[in-house]
């Protein structure tokens, strides 16, 4: 049986709920206002009280509200079709939104349930499977996906069959699993995955040994980065760093591109998706959009998703380096997501650290940075993710903490 509360206590999107059993940190839960359920997450727990920063505008709501809680944590949903996707930070398909205006409480399916894909198998019944272990192949775009055995899978399973090749939409069974009780486990094309967790479906993350190539002459000879390495371009407001990333965007040596912009002036994002679906690959002399996904996160957005954005972004690279490929991440610009972090650490009256940022603010980026990197999977194939991020200190100035914490994590400057 889910948990219930009523709604006590609101701060814009810091809303304080008194429940009546067991909640956990980060899980996700539905306040009711009207007829209209908005979507929040828990990030404070204290004895009967949770508080939850809602991912919409709480305008209206009132003490008494009711709220259920789900018992899971945020979710990404993961399978073909995310490439060529324009999604918001919760992963809502922003493209098929009924309206030209967001509206509070629309939550949209980021994958088309009725499209239908050339599968292909690659596991054959009696193979032993773990979690991430590919099944079969489709192909998006000219890129191959692997459907995997979920990431939430636990311990060792038997392949049971695994259906001839054909076309079979997201939602039809492909496979069936055993596991070591016996029981069968059907799996289809998709899988979701909480995007605050660290996909770790591989055998070994070793050091990045290779060079990424960024087809930015300058970058490339001065101050390479590495494939799966980490770095970050730091600069005032309206010096190029958008710029640049779009550049390394197109030129760069990967197969897809996933770019978050988080906390961005409406203007710059509407040029991506202009820009984008406009831009020739160089590499493939196909459209560039074909292997990218774009998580927009405006600026006029609610703040409480500007964080989940950069999660959101990250989770989706993680699931594509999963099958082989080589993914860029580009986030535009990490300093939006701290001053989301700032604000909902300054509504909950924590201890302020430098700059009234959270006081775990280092350890925040660090362990964000820390996602990125080249992969070994269970079968000997290599993936990687390559993240670029980057910092807006007001004024120019380097020495603020959101600088001086990424410098310490990225390295590459």
């Amino acid at each position: 049986m889910k948990t219930t509360g009523i709604v006590t206590g609101i701060v814009s999107n810091l809303v304080t709920v008194r429940v009546d059993g067991p909640v956990a940190e980060n899980e996700i839960c539905y306040i009711t206002l009207d007829d209209t359920a908005l979507m929040a997450e828990v990030i404070k727990v204290t004895g009967k009280n949770a508080s939850v920063q809602v991912f919409e505008s709480t305008r209206g709501l009132k003490n008494g509200d009711k709220v259920e809680f789900q018992g899971r944590m945020l979710e990404a949903t993961l399978g073909p079709g995310l490439l060529t996707g324009v999604y918001d930070g919760l992963l809502n398909d922003l493209t098929t939104m009924k309206d030209v205006f967001l509206k509070r409480g629309e939550y949209t399916d980021p994958l088309d349930h009725t499209k239908l894909w050339d599968f292909t198998p690659i596991a054959t019944p009696g193979d032993k499977v773990v979690a991430a272990d590919w099944l079969g192949e489709v192909k998006e775009g000219w890129l191959p996906h692997k459907i995997m055995v979920p990431f939430s899978f636990k311990g060792e399973f038997t392949v049971k069959s695994v259906v001839p090749a054909g076309q079979y939409n997201i939602d039809q069974e492909v496979a069936v699993l055993v596991n070591e009780e016996g029981e069968e486990v059907p799996v289809c094309m998709w899988q979701k995955w909480p995007v605050k967790v660290a996909v770790k479906g591989y055998k070994e993350k070793p050091r990045p040994s290779r060079i990424m190539e960024t087809g930015v002459r300058v970058i490339d000879t001065l101050n390479p980065i590495a494939e799966g390495g980490t770095g970050f371009i730091p600069g005032p407001f309206g010096c190029g760093k958008t710029v640049l990333q779009h550049a390394i965007a197109k030129q760069g040596d990967a197969e897809v591109i996933v770019m978050a912009a988080c906390g961005e002036r409406a203007n710059e994002v509407v040029e991506i998706f202009t820009e984008f679906p406009e831009l020739i690959d160089p590499h493939t002399g196909r459209h560039l959009m074909e292997r990218t996904t774009i998580i927009c996160n405006t600026s006029n957005m609610p703040v409480a998703a500007r964080e989940a954005s950069v999660y959101t972004a990250m989770t989706i690279c993680e699931y594509y380096r999963a099958m082989g490929l080589k993914c860029l991440l580009l986030a535009d610009s990490t300093s939006r997501w701290a001053q989301a972090l700032r604000e909902m650490s300054n509504r909950m009256e924590e201890l302020p650290g430098a700059d009234a940022f959270p006081v775990d603010l280092s350890a925040i980026i660090s362990n964000f940075y820390a996602r990125a990197g080249m992969v070994v999977l269970n079968n000997g194939q290599t993936g990687a993710v390559t993240f670029i991020g980057t910092v807006s200190p007001a004024g120019g100035n380097l020495k603020e903490p959101v600088t001086e914490s990424t410098k310490k994590a990225a390295r590459c400057f």
